[in-house]
């Protein structure tokens, strides 16, 4: 079964950055869709960003697009999320995940088999 683990959470100022890593057990070549989830308490889990292997094509959700960036390393089997200019709603905790999802389903956690345990990030205002 395919592993994941994040890190690079953490607390930070409004306008401030934050880089999240996703280790992944398997070569990311093997691994279809990458995506980053988050949730907030009380909340549904809300997609953030993916990007898929065979053409490297990234997808954003509406609220972080023009602000966060998604990005593999081959060679580290890692997927990063970049997030910039942070917002107070942008505190959730952030899973990533791993899947095949056809492209209608990309947004969708159901469509993700594998998961991280998660890690908070947290913006004060």
């Amino acid at each position: 079964q395919v592993q994941l683990a994040e890190s690079g959470g953490g607390l930070v100022e409004a306008g401030g950055s934050l880089r999240l890593s996703c280790a992944i057990s398997e070569r990311v070549s093997n691994t279809p869709t990458v995506a980053w989830f988050r949730q907030s308490p009380g909340e549904e889990r809300q997609f953030v960003a993916a990007v898929r292997q065979y053409n490297a094509a990234t997808y954003y959700s509406d609220s972080v697009k023009g602000r966060f960036a998604i990005s593999r390393d081959g060679a580290k089997n890692t997927v990063y999320l970049q997030m910039n200019n942070l917002k107070p709603e942008d505190t959730a905790v952030y899973r990533c995940a791993t899947g095949s999802p056809i492209l209608s389903s990309l947004r969708s956690d159901s469509a993700y088999r594998n998961w991280g345990q998660g890690i908070q990030v947290a913006v004060s205002s």
